[in-house]
């Protein structure tokens, strides 16, 4: 599974920031490793410089192996969050996908 972190030009991607998304991202996405071929995540500051509420976005988009793509979009105030409340909904979408795929 491959993973890519991508940033605007108002949010840090530090490495070190990067690696550790990455790791909560594989431990969350662990049990769906064999059937995820790419993972691609995309943070946005909505409002530039300017401050807001829930104004960072976090897009994660998944490239299931021998489907479409599926993509997720969370907003939080913090990066941290957004992308907590993303893997959340990511795992979810993934899940469902692949139980209704399952023949009993």
């Amino acid at each position: 599974m491959i993973i890519q972190i991508n940033t605007d030009k108002n949010i840090s991607g530090e490495k070190r920031t990067e690696d550790f998304f990455t790791s909560q991202i594989e431990e969350a996405l662990k049990r769906f490793e064999s059937h995820i071929t790419r993972i691609e995540v995309h943070f946005k500051d909505e409002n530039g410089k300017k401050d807001g509420f829930n104004d960072i976005s976090c897009l994660i988009e998944a490239r299931l192996e021998g489907r479409q793509p599926i993509a997720v979009t969370n907003q939080s105030e913090t990066i941290d969050q957004a992308l907590t409340g993303a893997i959340h909904k990511i795992k979810t979408a993934v899940d469902s996908i692949l139980e209704k795929s399952k023949k009993y």
